[in-house]
């Protein structure tokens, strides 16, 4: 918790991943020879984004959380019923998806910290009832509409000189970024990454390890939620807009370097990750490879990145890291 800071060793491999993949598509697309087109890009990816540093609060702390593609189809759903088409009731619906992500994650939370059941089953369990209850509630079909000034923010923008358009979705995302740099910077965010490396010695050290574990899956649930806006903004209203999303920003995060178990990783590097699994799905459909094999690629990124993670710190490291140092987003 007071070891000097050092930057975390998954950033710099991201980095390079994603500057090669920017420059393949530079090559594989006429659209990206303009600032346009990166901006798409960009825009596509926010709510991966904005989801995977949800995630990255979780899984440094030492858990999963496997509930934010399905707490994402509710927020849609929600948002749609709840709307219908009426820009008066956007405000106060965000507001409302927002509290229901945050006490998503503080029922997650204090299940795994209170009743000791494992994250990876509590946030499964969490999955599949919130399945059934949107299933129950639509019928397999979605009712309702969003409003113009809801879907603004996955799809509107405003214009800036030489870039174009900037899509409010960026702009979100790099306020989402900047704040949860600035938080795993402060005094709590260190010691969260500490209870990922030794939870035992935090303890010790009177640290509220439970308290911080609960952040964490309070802080998912509120970006999952956050995400939703995004993607119904850019997406529309479907039933299954969230499905696999919890798995792919568990990839982004490990792709970022970020150790399953805990105690090690950056902030950067995980939304660098979920960037660069965005772009190399852009690039895969623009050499013509089929999407169905999406699912494929993203399960030999996560072995891969897993397997790499293995090499560096031994097998036992890579679910339960013990290092000394600590790690600056």
């Amino acid at each position: 918790m007071t070891g000097r800071p050092r930057p975390a060793r998954g950033t710099a491999p991201v980095l390079a991943v994603l500057a090669v993949l920017l420059v393949a598509l530079a090559f594989a697309g006429p659209a990206y020879a303009e600032p346009d087109g990166y901006l798409a890009l960009l825009k596509r990816a926010a709510p991966l984004v904005v989801l995977a540093i949800g995630q990255y609060f979780v899984v440094v702390s030492g858990g999963y959380d496997l509930s934010v593609g399905s707490l994402v189809t509710a927020g849609v759903v929600i948002a749609a019923r709840l709307i219908s088409g009426d820009d008066a009731n956007t405000w106060w619906v965000i507001a409302l998806l927002l509290a229901f992500g945050a006490l998503v994650g503080l029922v997650n939370g204090l299940i795994t910290t209170k009743l000791l059941v494992p994250s990876f089953i509590v946030t499964l369990g969490v999955l599949l009832v919130l399945d059934g209850a949107v299933f129950l509630w639509t019928g397999g079909a979605p009712r309702g509409a969003l409003s113009p000034s809801f879907r603004a923010f996955g799809r509107g923008g405003f214009d800036v000189p030489v870039l174009g358009q900037v899509p409010w979705s960026v702009v979100v995302l790099l306020g989402v970024l900047a704040g949860a740099v600035l938080f795993m910077r402060g005094g709590t965010g260190r010691t969260l990454l500490a209870v990922g490396d030794n939870d035992t010695a935090v303890r010790l050290a009177g640290g509220r390890v439970d308290r911080l574990r609960v952040l964490a899956f309070v802080l998912s649930g509120l970006l999952a939620a956050l995400a939703a806006v995004l993607l119904a903004g850019f997406a529309g209203v479907s039933a299954q807009v969230g499905a696999g999303l919890e798995f792919r920003a568990i990839t982004a995060v490990v792709l970022g370097g970020v150790l399953l178990g805990g105690g090690r990783g950056s902030v950067v590097a995980a939304a660098a990750g979920a960037l660069s699994l965005e772009a190399l799905f852009s690039l895969l459909n623009l050499l013509g490879v089929a999407g169905a094999l999406d699912s494929a690629v993203q399960g030999l990124i996560l072995i891969a990145a897993v397997a790499y993670a293995a090499r560096g710190t031994g097998p036992r490291r890579v679910l339960r890291p013990r290092e000394t140092g600590t790690v600056i987003p």
